[in-house]
């Protein structure tokens, strides 16, 4: 075939594939970024209502119906910062939580380490199994003293789901809140989290908490007391992330009744509904997802009347990818997880008896999350294309560019506005500035590299590839003198 041949053929399949997608592809557009917009509002009015009992509710908060809470920590190979975190999550301001931290077979000093910095001494305790734990137990280790509220359990590598599953069967307490080893809450996040619970105890199962990036802030003795904006641009694109998908969208959705996802690095669960569905499904990948959907249809299959809630105020500092290597694993993963959970209760989709979960969120996310890559992919392949082909107009290229891209930028920007009057928590002009310029890279180049990683892991569990969780490698907090 001639090349004048092949660039004929080539024109007219971008041709044909323009006349019949470019329409629907635009109103997607369109309809995405409004829904994030509504979403955007819904939380706006949360925190609205919020922030007229925010304060006297904490204050009132710590009595004696303050529900007990038990901080199950998953450890692999955290020696460097297993310490100061545990010291950390001690401290909070709770008047009755304990700290289970779970070694998950370290190969490095992660116990030792807490042997020697909380006295702990080896005891003779049976734990139970409310939960399924494939692995053995290997030890259990409590504080000399007696006082400090602190177990330590050492078991056979199987990993994170299987070492969350052992902390539950080991805590105490009637709530359960799940903390990865190296993130950071802020003093009052369990009191803040909790208010759900004490407000409605027979209704509420769960509660989410805000995450956000703690790269580039001050950090002293595992708290974050000056928050600024990380050096490098990759991980400010991922703190305008955080706000506009943990922050703004999980509010708007908790407003509207629709929660289906809290993350596993800070959810509070009632422990007994925990022991119902059978705690964290370690065969999965989006594990955190995945339980909360098991949670809305046991419950629903029930006819169970109970609660689901996001709260936007307590709030869990975690350092986020600062290198493409490692963001390209986690983006992987997510798509990954999100397809396999979506795919699992297919069932759930479109059915009434599971009101705003079956009838909203799930085809919500099978359309506007699932799929967005897909669509994405087409403009970033097929409209360059077309423009190097000369068979589309500058105008209509302009309006594509303005519509996904130019919208986009609008929405990050009110989610920035809505965020910034209601928490405050830059107080440099030149933060803000920074954050509002990387809204606008976020959408040249980053978002590009994020479709085809989303779709590099669909694509994964499609072909029945073998779930790796992969390693995030992190560069640690940089720890401030007081």
């Amino acid at each position: 075939m001639s090349w004048d041949a092949l660039v004929e053929s080539a024109r007219t399949a971008v041709v044909w594939l323009l006349s019949a997608a470019s329409v629907p592809v635009l109103v997607y557009f369109v309809v995405i970024n409004t829904s994030y917009l509504v979403v955007i509002t819904l939380a706006a009015l949360e925190f609205r209502s919020q922030a007229r009992r925010r304060d006297a509710a904490v204050a009132a908060l710590g009595g004696p119906l303050t529900p007990g809470v038990s901080l199950i920590v998953p450890a692999y190979n955290e020696e460097a910062g297993i310490v100061t975190s545990v010291k950390a999550l001690l401290s909070l301001r709770y008047p009755h939580h304990e700290v289970v931290v779970v070694d998950d077979g370290s190969g490095d000093a992660t116990l030792s380490r807490l042997v020697e910095a909380f006295d702990l001494v080896e005891i003779p305790r049976d734990i139970p199994r409310d939960v399924p734990v494939q692995a053995a137990v290997r030890s259990v280790h409590v504080p000399r003293d007696g006082r400090t509220r602190l177990v330590v359990v050492s078991k056979e590598n199987s990993g994170r789901s299987e070492a969350v599953n052992l902390g539950i069967n080991a805590a105490t307490e009637p709530l359960v809140a799940m903390i990865d080893a190296d993130s950071i809450l802020e003093p009052d996040a369990l009191l803040r989290v909790t208010q759900p619970f004490t407000n409605d105890p027979t209704r509420m199962v769960a509660t989410g908490g805000t995450i956000r990036a703690a790269n580039g802030s001050r950090v002293v003795s595992g708290r974050v007391v000056r928050v600024e904006l990380p050096r490098g641009w990759l991980p400010r694109v991922q703190v305008v992330e955080y706000f506009r998908a943990f922050l703004l969208g999980r509010t708007g959705w908790s407003r509207f009744g629709g929660l289906i996802l809290i993350s596993g690095a800070f959810g509070l669960f009632r422990r007994d509904v925990l022991v119902e569905v059978g705690g964290l499904d370690h065969t999965s990948i989006g594990e955190d997802f995945e339980l909360v959907m098991r949670i809305h249809r046991h419950l629903r299959d029930q006819k169970r009347d109970y609660r689901v809630q996001f709260v936007p105020e307590p709030v869990s500092w975690t350092e986020v990818p600062a290198t493409f290597r490692v963001l390209r694993s986690q983006r992987r993963r997510w798509h990954r997880g999100l397809w396999e959970t979506l795919w699992a209760y297919r069932g759930m989709l479109l059915r009434p008896r599971y009101g705003r979960i079956g009838m909203v969120a799930l085809p919500y996310y099978w359309l506007f999350e699932l799929l967005a890559p897909l669509l994405e992919a087409f403009g970033i392949i097929v409209v360059p294309v077309a423009l190097l082909l000369g068979v589309i107009n500058i105008p209509f290229a302009i309006m594509f560019l303005l519509l996904a891209y130019g919208y986009a930028i609008f929405v990050t920007l009110c989610a920035l506005a809505v965020e910034e009057w209601a928490f405050h928590r830059h107080e440099r002009w030149r933060d803000l500035a920074m954050i509002v310029l990387a809204s606008v890279v976020e959408n040249v180049g980053y978002r590009q590299l994020t479709v085809i990683w989303r779709l590099e892991g669909w694509w994964a569990s499609l072909r029945n590839k073998k779930q790796v969780w992969g390693v995030m490698t992190r560069s640690g907090f940089d720890e401030a003198s007081p």
